[in-house]
């Protein structure tokens, strides 16, 4: 009986490890049956990364759509163009436009007239290099400028509204992204406390709003809210709407 049972044990294991021949067209098709299991497998993990990359390419694309076609501020938070530069902060604007002439420019070979929304600048008995409207208002009676070196003229111009960024000296001109205007080269610290207050107010609240953060008026009112409901603890908030 026991020769009997390793008899049938060595034959079972000499059926289950037979090598099964078969033809080509047999081997053809267990091929492509597992090449059609393991796409299968690869699948789901292939679209979710498409979709991902598609969907981290939109959020990058809708951030950017403000900014298509603007330029990048210089230093100044202004702009360098071909026949000028200018910069700014939060008060006023600093023009520097150099004559390309052969001769030592005087005042009184000057063209500069500024009105409240409008700048011509240029020299007498030649076309104004500057003759446009202004984007934004300024304040006429302070105004004013000077000839540095003989060739190039330097204009200053207060602003009228002092709490936002000029993105063009005037309407002619490419418009800078005034979003990576620089905070930091702005003169906050010359301006009074009610009105630096303001502006860094309004400076965060736009950082937040790019971030998709709530405003400081936001946050404050969430603060005010989760306060209230750690002094209430017997009250349901949970099906409460908030708007």
């Amino acid at each position: 009986k026991e020769k009997e049972k390793q008899e049938r044990a060595r034959k079972a294991e000499l059926e289950s490890s037979k090598i099964v021949e078969v033809t080509e067209e047999e081997a053809e098709a267990i091929k492509a049956q597992q090449e059609n299991v393991t796409t299968a497998t690869e699948k789901p993990a292939v679209k979710e990364t498409v979709e991902n990359d598609t969907k981290d390419k939109s959020g990058e694309e809708s951030d950017d759509e403000d900014s298509k076609g603007k330029i990048k501020p210089n230093c100044g938070n202004g702009a360098d163009l071909p026949n000028y530069s200018w910069t700014q902060t939060l008060e006023e604007i600093e023009l520097r436009l150099p004559f390309k002439v052969n001769f030592p420019v005087r005042g009184r070979d000057v063209i500069c007239e500024v009105e409240r929304k409008h700048i011509k600048v240029g020299l007498k008995g030649h076309p104004p290099i500057i003759n446009c409207a202004t984007p934004k208002e300024v304040k006429t009676e302070e105004t004013y400028w000077t000839i540095d070196d003989r060739k190039t003229l330097i204009l200053t111009v207060e602003k009228v509204n002092k709490m936002e960024w000029w993105s063009q000296l005037v309407t002619s001109d490419p418009e800078i992204n005034t979003k990576k205007v620089n905070p930091e080269n702005s003169k906050l610290s010359d301006l009074d406390g009610e009105t630096r207050g303001m502006v860094e107010k309004m400076m965060f609240d736009q950082q937040q709003k790019q971030m998709g953060k709530p405003t400081s008026d936001e946050q404050k009112k969430q603060d005010m809210l989760q306060k209230f409901m750690k002094q209430h603890p017997e009250m349901d908030f949970s099906k409460a709407k908030f708007s």
